[in-house]
């Protein structure tokens, strides 16, 4: 096989975006994402509606990432889409679709850890962006997930440290929805804490053993504050948006830095990454960097558009597993479970 011409299509369709990458030899040729606005004014995703989305999307999105990157669906190398976790809808929709395509061009089919993927995302071929040496710790956080994961290499990972309840996206959603903000609310709370002061108000920090997290805690001591204020002052929330987003968004920091200082100690390990959806965030971007200094940190941050729900993730371990052919049967089954 030319190892010039190896071209990966990525298939991501685990909650509620439907997206498609094509890869080649490391290099991103097209990164397509189907947003689904609909679950908006839901305040959170319906599964069912997001997996009818996903199956009126995906035809498309697949069509336009193979038209952007200038090739035909005969010159594939394989196809790799995500296994889990996630929305077992949604999953089943990307997994019927990526084994039907794989099967008719008889072509390798690859299976890909949606968690895993985020990860792997700093390996792009990205200029301006530098790839974390092995062994690395890496912050996954997003609307489902808040781990610390030590990475050995491409596929051995070990999670050292996870959320006992709520993840972290998940916390900024249940307070951005207690302020009346829309769905998602991590990016309205990240505007506002920008304007606001971040010690305006002060929530404390759960006490969780060892390198594991927690945020229900939090979430129940947002909504008792916000409810005695409000009991005093009907107007609080709109006189003090800016500086609660910032005292909230400032807390959440605290407890995700707090745990990767420990987790740095306990390793000895000083090259950091964050991935998924959460590290979108410019706080915790900002608290990243701020960490090299203070901690002798080297820091990753993966482009923007590779954070959240993408295609392009899903076709870099395609073609990481690809040069290792490690491939998957057509009796592959989603798993909205799975692990890293």
């Amino acid at each position: 096989m030319n190892s010039q011409n190896i071209y990966i299509l990525g298939i991501e369709s685990s909650c509620d975006d439907t997206a498609a990458a094509v890869i080649h030899n490391g290099k991103i040729l097209s990164n397509i994402i189907a947003n689904q606005k609909i679950h908006e004014e839901y305040g959170g995703v319906v599964p069912e509606l997001a997996s009818r989305a996903h199956q009126q999307n995906i035809v498309p999105v697949v069509d336009q990432a193979l038209k952007k990157a200038g090739i035909t669906k005969d010159q594939l190398s394989a196809v790799a889409f995500t296994k889990g976790p996630g929305l077992m809808g949604s999953l089943l929709v990307g997994t019927s679709f990526a084994k039907s395509l794989a099967y008719g061009l008889n072509i390798p089919l690859i299976d890909v850890n949606h968690m895993q993927a985020h990860i792997l995302a700093h390996f792009i071929d990205e200029e301006g962006f530098d790839k974390p040496p092995f062994p690395f710790l890496a912050m996954t956080i997003s609307g489902g997930h808040t781990q610390i994961v030590k990475v050995n290499n491409h596929f051995d990972m070990e999670v050292i440290g996870e959320t006992i309840d709520d993840a972290v996206g998940e916390a900024f959603d249940k307070s951005g929805k207690l302020l009346g903000l829309g769905y998602p609310a991590g990016p309205e709370i990240d505007k506002r804490a920008k304007l606001g002061n971040p010690k305006a108000f002060k929530f404390s920090k759960p006490k969780v053993d060892g390198l594991n997290f927690s945020f229900s805690g939090l979430k129940t001591a947002i909504l008792y504050f916000i409810q005695r204020e409000v009991k005093n002052n009907p107007n609080f929330i709109e006189e003090n948006l800016n500086d609660i987003c910032a005292s909230i968004q400032y807390t959440i920091i605290g407890i995700l830095t707090d745990k990767l200082k420990k987790a740095s100690k306990e390793t000895g390990i000083k090259h950091i990454a964050i991935g998924g959806g959460v590290s979108a965030n410019s706080g915790i971007r900002q608290a990243l960097k701020d960490g090299e200094s203070k901690h002798g940190w080297t820091t990753y941050v993966p482009k923007f558009e590779f954070t959240t729900d993408n295609a392009a993730m899903i076709a870099i371990v395609g073609y990481l597993k690809y040069l290792d052919k490690d491939f998957t049967t057509q009796n592959v089954m989603a798993n909205a479970r799975l692990k890293i």
